[in-house]
């Protein structure tokens, strides 16, 4: 496999499920790609359950006609989009390639723990002796529920390469409960995902300046954004200091703790942000200084299809 990117761009919104509101055009969203690939951020997260392949459809659209070792392509078995046939796990694996044409992931998930002990027994039999099995993770799951996925794979000759969790500044519960120790540990790949809490820590919404209403998200944040204006003060200190906008410190805080943090991205500007972000190397005090003020503004972040990271 490649060598993985500092940041994974996600393509979430992609699917216009209404978290971000409004509507995204392929056309609108290629020269964000287009701008991810010339900087070298080449790892593209999807799903299916991302408009039940809309999110797919658009980056296979953009992906078509490139060599394939110039890009690398992260998907997800998501259990509550698939059968209850026998050979589920390879129906949805082999439609999804299909539908994107390709011939293999370069990563592939278990995007929740619904069903998941049997899901990541699937998972296992189906890419067990394949040469060209790719990097298998786990998504949404707590610690015990990754120990279980690590045996269950082992026991068929596959290991846990990769632990997907919702991680920020305002939600540190993975590494609270041991996750990212087991994953230095055990050299699993830790992806953090909603770093900025979908704009929440981005330093553009403020008491005055909430979230638009109709979004998920405003419903979510808008209320404790009076909370984080602390919280974005101090990171537009460091901001001012590494020459970035507010946006980039989250990234660069998440890269500092030993994840890969996956930006979700819809416009140009956000690529640009994770590439200055990609090159900021935040101190151990800064990170530290970021962490107790957010500890002390008890926002919790964790979000309906999550749980404690026990």
């Amino acid at each position: 496999m490649n060598t993985l990117p500092k940041i994974a761009l996600g393509a979430w919104a992609w699917g216009n499920d209404g978290t971000f509101g409004g509507n995204l055009t392929a056309d609108a969203l290629r020269p964000i790609f287009e701008a991810g690939m010339a900087n070298g951020l080449n790892l593209w997260d999807t799903a299916y359950a991302y408009g039940m392949g809309t999110s797919e459809k658009v980056l296979a659209g953009f992906l078509k006609g490139l060599p394939r070792e110039s890009y690398l392509v992260s998907d997800k078995f998501t259990p509550q989009c698939a059968s209850s046939k026998p050979t589920a796990m390879a129906d949805m694996i082999e439609m999804q390639l299909k539908l994107m044409e390709l011939d293999r992931f370069d990563i592939y998930w278990i995007h929740n723990v619904w069903g998941a002990p049997h899901w990541t027994e699937e998972v296992a039999k189906y890419f067990e002796g394949r040469p060209d099995a790719p990097m298998i993770g786990v998504s949404n799951h707590n610690l015990a529920e990754i120990r279980q996925a690590d045996e269950i794979l082992k026991e068929h000759g596959l290991r846990l390469a990769a632990v997907q969790n919702h991680y920020s500044l305002i939600n540190r519960s993975s590494e609270e409960s041991g996750i990212l120790q087991y994953c230095r540990e055990n050299d699993i790949v830790f992806f953090s995902y909603m770093v900025l809490e979908q704009g929440a820590l981005s330093g553009k919404y403020d008491t005055q300046h909430p979230m638009p209403e109709g979004s998920d998200r405003a419903a979510i944040y808008n209320p404790v954004l009076g909370k984080l204006e602390a919280l974005n003060a101090a990171m537009k200190k460091l901001a001012d200091k590494y020459n970035v906008s507010i946006a980039q410190i989250p990234v660069a805080w998440a890269i500092a703790k030993g994840t890969l943090p996956i930006i979700g991205v819809t416009k140009v500007s956000h690529v640009e942000d994770a590439v200055k972000a990609a090159q900021i190397m935040l101190s151990a005090d800064e990170v530290k200084e970021l962490e107790m003020l957010a500890d002390t503004l008890g926002i919790n972040a964790v979000r309906m299809w999550e749980k404690e990271m026990k």
